[in-house]
This record gives C-alpha cells, structure tokens and sequence, in this order.
C-alpha cells in the first residue's frame, strides 16, 4: 500500500475518491465505479463473492455523499441511499486490469543456456516431476509455465497412460477425435494404414505449428510425454510466437496488422471429423495484446481478398514462416524415456525432425488440457502461500 495514496477530496455537492500511483498523476475514481463494488450482503453473497443484483442496472448518475478512509477501509454513503465499507487493498487490486499472473517474457534461443552458461542467460524451466506434488515447488512451475509459456519434465513415470495423471496434476483433459489420449509410435510405413488421419503419425519432419488450430476453442495446452526413443532423428523443437511476432511487428506493421485482423479457414477433413475455424492468424486478447497464433500451413488457405491485399498478406505469412523457422528463435532437443514437454499452444509453437522408424522403436504419448487451469492454480496457491511475484 505504500506505493499507492488514497485520498478523499472533500467538495460542496459530493465527496471524491483519488488515488496516487507510483509516477502517475493522481486519478479519479467514479463513484458508479465503487457503486458496483459493493460489499453490502443484501447485493453480494459472501460465501461465493458472487453478486445478487444486476450493476449494469445502477443509475448513471450516482455520486458518493460521504466518504471516510479509516485504517484499510473506505466507508462510503451513496446518492442512492446505500452504505458500505470496502477494503483499499481490493480496491487497488481491482485498478489494474489484468488477471492477476506474471507477465509473459518473449525468449529466443540465446536467451537459455544450452549448454555452457552466458551471462544474461536463464535456466532452462525443467522440473523433476517428483517435487511437484509439493505445493511450492508447483508453484514455481507455474510461474515459469506462464512466463515462458513451456515447461519440461524429468523422472517421470514411463509406463503407458502415466500422462494421464501428470496432466490433471495442471488441468482438466481436453479430449478430441483423436482421443483423451495419443500415440505418436515409430511404426514401418507398411504398418501405417491406422495413422493416415494427420501427418503427425507419420516419420516426416514437422515444420512449427500451433495444433489443432480448426478448433473452437482450440485446445490450450498441450503435453508430450516420451515412454520410449531408439531413434537417431525425431527432435523435438519449440518457437515463442510473441519473440517472433514482435520481430515482425518491427520489420512490418502493415503486414503484421493484417494478420490480426484477417481471418483465414483453418479445416480439418477426415472419415470421422469435419472441423472448421475461421480467425485470425495472430491471436489478441480483450485489450489488444498478443497472446499466441493460429499457424498450421497444411491446414489452411487464403481468404479472397482484393489483389493488393492478398499479396500484402501472403508476403506477411512468408515471412513469418521463414521467422518460424530461423533457427535463432528455435529450442531444439531429444526427449528421452521418462521425459515430457508441456506447452502453451496458443502462444509455444512445436515442430519435429524427421526419424527413421526402421532404426529402433520411438513412442510418445500426447494430451491436451484447458488453458485457464495452470492459472487458476498459480492465483490459489500464490494466496495461500503468500507469494508474489
């Protein structure tokens, strides 16, 4: 609270609330805005803090008769009638628009250290799974799973299905047509015919994409966990959108502006599924900010645009292809038995070299979760330990 100064301003017609931000000028809290707060039981049930009255409702032209700053409450009497004590500390929390996790740090491959250590280099966010049924240890990956938008895993169980359980331990399964759960197994192409609905199932390299981007909504997280790998190639790769977007947005706004208006046809067509999204390549969230991609080449098509425009967007999409795959903004690495990555895949791209299923056996299994999960956690335990960032 230190940083912050609330003052009641005394006036003929009406009291009003001000607040002083660190490096700001000091700002005018509207009185329907402390309206709608209310903490009166008659308009706000306890139990659930969820509100018993409409506040789209409230009358426009409310004002604060009286106002009183006692300790951490603010005693205040409304026009219409109402009186209530809020708590400040709420109060400045509720200042700030946002929703209450750490911000997002955009990384490129430099900025890790693999392997020998650079100053201004971080650790790799990796975790033994063993520790994270301890609240703190979770917490930490959490924090870094919202920072950097990845986490890997090490000493995990490797027997077929463990992932299932390792997945609720952040959120709730998302199941899909492909199943709760998938298989990603190093299988001769002759033995191939069950695998022929995405190309995923098949020894190619994987250029970055975002999965499943057909999908409304798409599935948010998603985790990868390796049960066996005698295979030379099959490495896998991560890209940071908002590193490489940013990179765009530089080089070309215009470009960059088009991809987060125009909506492309992003389909998935199969025996068992039909699936069709339309948005934008470049994903914002309610105030504008990026937030991740839709980007899976193989499985969209141009929008018909005028002339000018469709090139000016096909030149954005080149480049931000070509980006994708510069290796500068790329983690490359094998995962190995008992090994398991889990990824934003709104925000984290993932891709995979090629591997020759002949040379031995390769099997991982995959799963998709909801995005929110891992955050509802991370507000849940940083209150109950007492911890912030």
């Amino acid at each position: 609270m230190s940083a912050c100064i609330f003052e009641v301003r005394h006036t003929p017609i009406r009291d009003e609330l001000w607040v002083k931000l660190p490096n700001q000028d000091a700002t005018y809290i509207p009185a329907l805005w402390l309206r709608t707060r209310s903490e009166a039981p008659e308009e706000r049930d306890l139990g659930t803090r969820q509100r018993l009255i409409n506040p789209h409702k409230l009358a426009t032209d409310i004002e604060v008769t009286q106002a009183l700053i006692t300790g951490d409450a603010l005693q205040l009497q409304f026009s219409d009638g109402l009186s209530n004590s809020l708590s400040l500390a709420r109060l400045l929390r509720d200042l700030k628009l946002d929703d209450e996790c750490p911000h997002t740090i955009a990384w490129r491959t430099a900025d890790w250290q693999i392997p020998a250590f650079t100053k201004g280099q971080r650790p790799l966010p990796r975790y033994d799974w063993r520790t994270l049924i301890q609240d703190d240890y979770f917490l930490n990956a959490l924090t870094d799973f919202i920072q950097y938008g990845f986490l890997l895993l090490h000493d995990t169980p490797t027997e077929p299905n463990s992932l299932l359980t390792i997945a609720r331990r952040f959120g709730y399964l998302r199941e899909t047509n492909f199943g709760l759960l998938f298989d990603v197994r190093s299988i001769p192409p002759s033995e191939q015919t069950d695998f022929s609905d995405d190309l995923a199932y098949r020894a190619i390299g994987l250029d970055p994409h975002t999965d499943n981007p057909y999908r409304t909504p798409v599935p948010g997280i998603q985790l990868l966990h390796c049960l066996e790998n005698q295979t030379e190639g099959g490495y896998s790769t991560l890209v940071d959108s908002l590193a490489v977007c940013a990179t765009l947005k530089a080089e070309d706004p215009t470009g960059y502006a088009l991809l987060t208006t125009t909506p492309l046809r992003f389909e998935y067509r199969s025996s068992q599924a039909q699936l069709v999204n339309v948005c934008p390549v470049i994903e914002q969230d309610g105030r504008g900010q990026m937030i991740g991609v839709h980007f899976s080449p193989r499985l969209c098509d141009l929008p018909l645009l005028d002339e000018p425009s469709t090139r000016q967007l096909q030149a954005a999409l080149a480049r931000l292809s070509s980006l994708f795959s510069d290796p500068s903004y790329e983690l490359h690495f094998k995962l190995m038995p008992g090994e398991l990555i889990m990824f934003d895949n709104n925000r984290v791209l993932h891709g995979r070299t090629a591997f020759d299923p002949t040379q031995g056996n390769r099997h991982l299994q995959g799963c998709y979760i909801d995005r929110d999960t891992p955050r509802s956690h991370y507000r849940r335990l940083s209150q109950q330990l007492n911890r912030t960032l």
